[in-house]
């Protein structure tokens, strides 16, 4: 997405700034960070990231602030959890910011549409399933790798619809017009094919690297 500074009014990116602010500080009581410290996650944690940077440079936008992109929050989030799938989406849009691809004054803004948003609904969808349905291979890699990456990617498009049209800066028309079907629509099923090869391919090869995944809940009996 990355909001250019000329887009939304200086309240929004307050609002934005807040928002990160009020998310590290429950990150760091969350005492999640500290697995950081595992030189096996922090390195997974890395790699990850910055193959999902990789594909956030793949992009096209109509106006600015509308931009179409896969943003991998939802696999980021079944590796990691919310937390840290939601620093790995701020350490993205920082290198962006830092290589010219994006804004600082937008980068609170940016991180709540894009990068803790998808995370939270991605992660609530998981939470979800797995207290309403069976621990099943199938329902682990069809509900929280397709669904739940298409949700989240909706989600980014339906709160940039929303967010733009209460700012005023577009009108409702032109974005129901040029941007929420294919933000919502088109991009969700991207997500959902690429989120739910990667959960798979993770889950039969490398569950280790799914902190959400456990083989003798979801396979094992089965």
């Amino acid at each position: 997405m990355n909001f250019t500074a000329l887009v939304l009014p200086e309240s929004f990116h307050l609002a934005g700034w807040l928002g990160l602010a009020f998310l590290a500080w429950r990150w760091m009581m969350s005492g999640d960070w500290r697995r950081l410290g595992e030189p096996a996650c922090l390195n997974l944690f890395l790699g990850a990231t910055v193959v999902v940077l990789f594909m956030w440079q793949i992009r096209t936008g109509v106006k600015p602030g509308l931009a179409f992109h896969l943003y991998g929050i939802a696999v980021l989030t079944m590796m990691f959890g919310f937390w840290r799938a939601t620093f790995a989406g701020v350490l993205i849009l920082l290198a962006n910011a830092i290589f010219g691809r994006g804004n600082w004054v937008s980068l609170g803004a940016d991180a709540m549409l894009t990068a803790a948003l998808p995370a939270a609904v991605s992660w609530g969808f998981f939470r979800l399933l797995d207290r309403r349905l069976p621990n099943h291979f199938f329902i682990y890699v069809l509900g929280n790798g397709f669904f739940g990456g298409a949700l989240s990617v909706v989600a980014i498009g339906l709160a940039t619809t929303a967010v733009m049209a209460v700012a005023d800066v577009y009108s409702l028309d032109y974005l129901l017009a040029n941007y929420t079907p294919f933000a919502t629509l088109l991009i969700s099923w991207g997500e959902a094919f690429s989120t739910g090869m990667a959960v798979t391919l993770m889950a039969v090869y490398r569950p280790a690297w799914l902190e959400t995944f456990d083989d003798a809940r979801y396979i094992q009996n089965k």
